[in-house]
């Protein structure tokens, strides 16, 4: 906007030319950035909630608009109105009405008795109708006078500058000054939506539509955005010798029912026997383009004035779209095997927003760009694997990852601004990837997978108290301050982090949901007889996997058909296939290579039963385990150890607990899974039950609407005293739950 200040105040000082090359070098540039979102803007065909048919069932709607700038345009109009008149068409001519030319009774008069329409153009078309809110009312109340002497219901700002809380001022049935799609305005903040839309009124600063309009009680007005690209756009400043990209898009509107509104210029319009300009185009190809759509539809679309086309809308009352926002994930872990962050990503895409993830390559992943939809992912470098034993091995990677993904985020952003940034942790200190954007008023979440200290504690078996432990502290402190909204990803961590990074106003808990489109039951396709048991996840010290070899090994004395099958990669790797080697297990215990989550979801619901064999007195004590709940929706039992984060969120009737670190008990508890059919059954219903209450889809609107707080300004995006998103928020427990006392209910 300040651009905008500063071009629109010496725009008078400059030639024409020199203002359209300057538009155009603009738009050159742009063009090949917005292939994406222009002319066609993906998810802004989506109707309101409970959109009608059109009147007379027709297919779409066709409405046409003009805006007249000065006293060419204003010379043009008859010739304009028989030209429209000849196909059968009508329209809405809007005038300045204290601009460099001055529009008289009579020609209004024609207009409205030839079955046109007549509207108000900004007051002077200068472009500082919105310089400020006290500017603006002051404009307001001439306008409103224009208003009323021309019967006029219809309103346009001057260059498609808008406020639409602002416009509420107006005694308009009508603004018709956003679009769908445009980044070549000065103002390119898409609507993104091809239908009209109800945009409700509030007062501000005591400034309220004036008394004496109809429209007074109804507190709001309907807001037409163009959708097809305006006339001036196309010829003059991005030279387009045809006007094919009207044809483009009136076809994909038509074939998703949407609104179709043009705008076009009859200053800008060259009629027969006229000599050719730099100013104008052919009046021809806005006749092509009535022509075309009179013979591709008949009469199959509804073609309103604007005026009938917004009290249709007004009567819906539809409220406006949700705007598609501009979102990158950064993630140092490969995201198409972490739950968690496609989960969020693939939440915004079906919302119609734009997602970016920058994550690590995994093995056998050799494309560095991958298109999923609406999420566009790029891998930047491949995850330290079991081989890099030192804490710098760890840390140099990270520290890579974070200087190469930040400048990759800042070049995107200057390309295509962000809305929001989600950075996941580890470590917490990604959030810093986000500076640049964060400095040019993107919105920032970090997301506390793990909670940092106590896994670098776990980890490299450091102390409390260390160096390193107070060191990861402070940057967990720093961190948190540099995010404007905190995820924690189970309640026992918010208490621990709150507590010590004070930010308990701006954080939100939400637990690995599972997503019950991946992890859902199906027909088992294995038939070779085995019984096996397995743990997807990964290979460190704090998930007790040595503990559940050496259970599995008394489990294979009473079921010789059974096998062990570990998912994942880690340190202990090397020393768990030693221990299964030791044990004489080599054959009934197999490892294999993560895979992707999809993937993995078919071979789990494959298994007999699910092994999650946490240490409780290390890391794991509070680290949620998303295997659980992703075991329970696939219909598979699940034997779990006695933690105190699932002992918080689950009880006896859904999982088979043991006591953590006891061989004796884990053992007891897979053979008493594996062969009593009856607990297996009650289990299994119990577990799915609760799976289902909680699963992704009922924390998903949640999230979406924190995204959209975040964006709107709503301070630290914490959720309205009756909105029970922010803070704690467990689960629902288990409808049949035999220990009540084990839930704890709050």
């Amino acid at each position: 906007m300040v651009r905008n200040t500063i071009y629109y105040a010496f725009k008078p000082l400059l030639p024409i030319l020199i203002r359209r090359r300057i538009r155009r070098w603009f738009a050159a540039r742009r063009r090949g950035q917005v292939g994406d979102v222009w002319p066609i803007l993906p998810g802004s065909e989506r109707p309101p909630e409970g959109w009608p048919c059109w009147p007379e069932d027709r297919k779409f709607a066709l409405v046409l608009t003009h805006d007249v700038e000065g006293q060419s345009g204003l010379d043009k109009c008859r010739q304009l109105m028989e030209l429209e008149k000849k196909h059968g068409f009508r329209s809405s001519f809007n005038f300045v009405p204290e601009g460099g030319y001055r529009v008289g009774s009579e020609l209004r008069e024609e207009l409205w008795g030839e079955g046109f329409e007549v509207g108000v153009h900004d007051l002077h078309h200068d472009g500082k109708l919105y310089s400020n809110r006290r500017v603006f009312a002051e404009k307001a109340a001439r306008i409103n006078h224009y208003l009323k002497t021309w019967g006029a219901v219809g309103f346009r700002s001057g260059f498609m500058l808008h406020n639409l809380e602002w416009l509420g001022d107006l005694d308009a049935l009508y603004d018709a000054s956003t679009f769908d799609t445009d980044p070549f305005e000065p103002q390119p903040d898409n609507v993104g939506t091809i239908f009209p839309f109800w945009v409700q009124c509030t007062p501000v600063n005591g400034n309220h539509r004036s008394e004496s309009s109809n429209l007074s009680l109804s507190r709001g007005y309907v807001e037409l955005p163009y959708t097809l690209p305006q006339d001036s756009t196309l010829f003059l400043i991005l030279g387009e010798r045809r006007p094919d990209i009207w044809f483009q898009k009136l076809d994909w509107i038509a074939k998703h029912g949407g609104m179709a509104l043009l705008n076009v210029h009859p200053d800008y319009l060259g009629f027969a026997g006229e000599q050719p300009s730099l100013r104008t185009f052919p009046a021809d190809f806005y006749e092509e383009f009535l022509k075309y759509a009179r013979r591709k539809y008949g009469h199959c679309f509804w073609h309103p004035l604007p005026k009938e086309m917004a009290a249709f809308a007004a009567r819906l009352k539809s409220p406006p779209p949700r705007k598609p926002r501009r979102v990158c994930m950064v993630t140092y872990s490969h995201f198409l095997s972490d739950t968690r962050v496609m989960r969020y990503a693939e939440a915004l895409a079906e919302a119609g927003d734009h997602v970016d993830v920058i994550a690590l390559q995994g093995a056998g992943e050799t494309l560095p760009k991958e298109t999923l939809g609406n999420i566009n992912l790029r891998r930047i470098q491949e995850r330290v694997g079991r081989s890099g034993k030192s804490r710098l091995s760890y840390v140099l990677p990270v520290l890579r990852f974070l200087a190469v993904s930040s400048l990759r985020v800042a070049r995107q952003h200057t390309r295509k601004p962000y809305d929001l940034l989600h950075i996941h942790s580890l470590p917490d200190f990604l959030v810093f990837v986000a500076w640049y954007p964060r400095l040019r008023g993107a919105k920032t979440i970090l997301d506390i997978h793990d909670i940092l200290p106590e896994f670098y504690g776990s980890k490299f078996g450091a102390p409390d108290g260390s160096m390193g432990h107070r060191l990861l502290k402070w940057a967990e402190r720093v961190s948190a301050r540099c995010a404007d909204h905190i995820i924690i990803s189970n309640d026992l961590w918010f208490e621990s982090y709150t507590a010590r990074t004070g930010t308990g106003d701006k954080c939100t808990v939400f637990i690995n949901n599972v997503d019950t489109k991946v992890f859902y039951p199906r027909p088992r396709t294995r038939t070779d007889g085995k019984c096996i048991v397995i743990f997807p996840g990964g290979l460190y010290w704090h998930q007790g996997l040595d503990i559940a070899i050496h259970a599995f090994h008394k489990v294979t004395a009473a079921l010789p058909q059974a096998e062990f099958h570990i998912y994942g990669d880690g340190k202990m790797k090397d020393s768990l296939v030693a221990l299964s080697n030791e044990l004489g297990l080599s054959s009934r215990v197999r490892f294999f290579d993560w895979i992707p989550v999809r993937q993995m979801a078919d071979i789990m619901a494959n298994a007999d039963l699910g092994v999650v064999p946490k240490r409780a007195d290390s890391f794991g004590n509070e680290a949620y385990s998303t295997k659980i709940m992703e075991f329970m929706s696939l219909g598979v039992p699940v034997v779990v150890s006695n933690t105190k984060i699932d002992r918080y969120y689950f009880n006896d009737s859904v999982v088979r607990f043991f006591e953590s670190g006891n061989v004796e008990a884990l053992a007891e508890g897979m053979l008493e899974v594996l062969r009593a059919p009856d607990l297996r059954e009650r289990m299994v219903t119990n577990a799915m039950n609760y799976a289902t209450r909680n699963s992704w889809e009922s924390r998903k609107h949640d999230y979406l609407n924190l995204v959209d707080r975040l964006i709107l300004g709503n301070g630290n995006g914490s959720a309205p005293p009756s909105e029970p998103s922010a803070g704690k928020s467990r689960p629902s427990p288990p409808a049949a739950d035999p220990k009540p006392e084990a839930v704890a209910l709050e």
